[in-house]
């Protein structure tokens, strides 16, 4: 068996990974883990499973768990109630679960699995190590996760409500900003301006009527000293007639 990764070697068919070594606290559960490959179809109705466990004291082994076509789960001893069948044969796991481990479970836990034709299939181990409280490191980890996550809400929060504020903000300033603005002055289209219409008008003093026809008469546009030069030289030829004769 390699120590480091839990895997038994050998002549077989199968060959079988554990997790090697675990620990779980007391009063938790804790996951098995086995997993196998065959060089022959696997099929639940020819598979078969067996987990075993050999105490660190002295002692002889114990069945544990067993499946062949269905779960078979221990009917008496310390892992009655306590062992679940948790793997899938078709995915090519055979791991099971202890509920609740106590310290007297401490000791090793070997895994066997077999595929007919395959019936010489290794075997693995999982050594479990059952703990009072929680390692250090695990404690530190938690923790860091927990604060972690708190820290991201609340950081979340902040943002929510900031932007929130903003908004409601933008939006009183904009009603501010419609109640000041003075209502603005809408124009008839169809009135003009008076000096834009100015050609459309004639001064009252510009326009005579003679009651007598009816016919309107406009005021001369001449300059008025050229109608007294005029006059004088009526005048002026008139005398002139006269004198002549």
């Amino acid at each position: 068996m390699d120590p480091t990764s839990g895997i038994i070697r050998g002549v077989g068919g199968i060959r079988v990974y554990t997790s090697g070594e675990i620990s779980a606290v007391n009063g938790t559960d804790v996951r098995l883990k086995c997993t196998f490959h065959s060089s022959s179809t696997i099929n639940p109705s020819t598979v078969t499973v067996s987990w075993s466990f050999r105490p660190l004291g002295p002692g002889p082994e114990e069945s544990v768990f067993y499946f062949h076509d269905q779960p078979y789960p221990p009917s008496e001893g310390r892992f009655r109630k306590r062992a679940v069948w948790d793997g899938d044969i078709m995915g090519r796991d055979a791991s099971i679960v202890l509920r609740e481990v106590k310290f007297t479970y401490n000791g090793t836990y070997i895994c066997q699995v077999k595929n007919r034709p395959d019936v010489h299939g290794n075997v693995g181990e999982v050594r479990l190590s059952v703990l009072t409280t929680a390692s250090f490191s695990e404690i530190v980890i938690l923790a860091a996760a927990i604060g972690g996550g708190i820290v991201i809400m609340v950081v979340l929060l902040i943002i929510i409500m900031s932007c929130r504020q903003c908004k409601k903000k933008r939006l009183m300033e904009a009603e501010d900003g419609v109640r000041e603005a003075p209502p603005k002055e809408r124009k008839d289209p169809t009135i003009c301006h008076p000096l834009a219409a100015s050609h459309l008008y004639e001064s009252e003093e510009e326009i005579e009527i003679d009651s007598s026809d009816g016919m309107i008469s406009y005021p001369s546009t001449r300059d008025p000293s050229s109608s007294e030069g005029e006059d004088d030289d009526d005048s002026d030829d008139d005398g002139g007639g006269g004198g002549s004769d």
